[in-house]
């Protein structure tokens, strides 16, 4: 039997044409984190390479933050606003559980009516939203893709807690993807350990909010009042995470290389999600990387931003002249659930 629907039409390839980045005003040092620990300095430095990390004011939300983001971002790429077919933001630290925050992101860049919707892929998220975004463009549902990381992890950081306290920043990445005469975004190595979920994960449900039972239950249940919860916030089990992410995120990496048909010799640029200094390190010395290859290194002033990391890491990397438009880059993600994605780009 034939079929009656008519093949898509979209690009040949796809490919990264513009980023943009967002860092909030305040930068807080260790030293303040060392008012909640008992820690040092020396030991955060240590075993993160974290130094400073930037938090949110009241005005930066998620939706400002990914706004300017976008805005530069959009400027890069020498697109205009309404062009955008299609809006994805990662990210877990809106709170709202509908609507998505990217029909209002989209609403506020002056996109017009894009395709608009949230994903929860913790930090591998930029990843599966730029995977998302070159089928769109190659598909043909739409030219321009706006695909953005952005969190607020200082809403989910318990400042006692002496293993976490240290680690997570704010910011916003974004990228425009858009049509391509040449590949200039790899095959996708993506996936999930499901069996691992628990290593990584918000401590409490938002549903320990609730004073009474769901609609069609059995009247109200005894729950603790929501003045003696704790507010909800990422914990995880370091050693378990770092071993994940050392030994088996680094046969990703490879894996991404090998399907794109790049080798280590021909790569220019590595950007990991910045997590750790030490889990970035050891990846480097695992993948045999050349000291000609340039590394992001960006989690040491900027933190872990979770889904905002390799956007952020990106667009640093080329303001300041690290790396340059053209040059190829690995870059992988990986995180809660737990969760990963690893492809090679051509930088825009």
């Amino acid at each position: 039997m034939t079929s009656k629907i008519k093949p898509s039409k979209g690009a040949p390839y796809a490919r990264i044409m513009g980023v943009g980045g967002y860092r909030p005003t305040r930068v807080v040092p260790n030293e303040e984190i060392l008012k909640h620990i008992d820690s040092s300095d020396e030991w955060i430095r240590s075993r993160s390479g974290i130094a400073t990390r930037h938090w949110a004011g009241p005005d930066e939300t998620v939706a400002t933050m990914a706004v300017e983001a976008s805005g530069k971002a959009i400027a890069d790429a020498g697109i205009a606003p309404e062009q955008i077919g299609a809006v994805v933001v990662s990210t877990v630290s809106h709170f709202k559980q509908t609507p998505a925050i990217a029909t209002e992101i989209g609403h506020l860049v002056g996109a017009g009516k894009p395709a608009a919707f949230d994903i929860s892929a913790g930090c591998a998220g930029f990843g599966y939203g730029l995977t998302l975004a070159k089928g769109m463009v190659v598909e043909g549902s739409a030219e321009y893709v706006l695909v953005i990381g952005v969190e607020r992890l200082s809403d989910l950081t318990d400042l006692e807690d002496r293993a976490t306290a240290f680690l997570f920043g704010d910011g916003a990445g974004a990228v425009i993807v858009g049509p391509a005469k040449e590949p200039a975004i790899g095959p996708t190595v993506w996936g999930s350990e499901g069996d691992k979920s628990e290593t990584i994960k918000q401590t409490l449900s938002w549903d320990v909010y609730r004073t009474t039972s769901t609609p069609g239950g059995d009247g109200p249940e005894e729950r603790p009042a929501p003045e003696a919860i704790r507010y909800p916030a990422i914990t995880q089990e370091g050693q378990a995470v770092f071993r994940w992410a050392v030994f088996e995120m680094a046969k990703v990496a490879q894996q991404a290389l090998d399907e794109a048909g790049v080798s280590p010799d021909d790569l220019d640029v590595f950007i990991p999600h910045q997590a750790n200094m030490r889990i970035i390190d050891s990846m480097v010395k695992t993948l045999k990387l050349p000291e000609s290859v340039t590394v992001a290194r960006d989690v040491e002033t900027t933190g872990n931003t979770s889904a905002a990391s390799i956007p952020l890491a990106m667009e640093r990397l080329l303001a300041t002249g690290q790396a340059k438009s053209g040059d190829t880059a690995l870059v992988i993600g990986f995180g809660a659930g737990l969760v990963y994605a690893a492809t090679v780009v051509t930088l825009p």
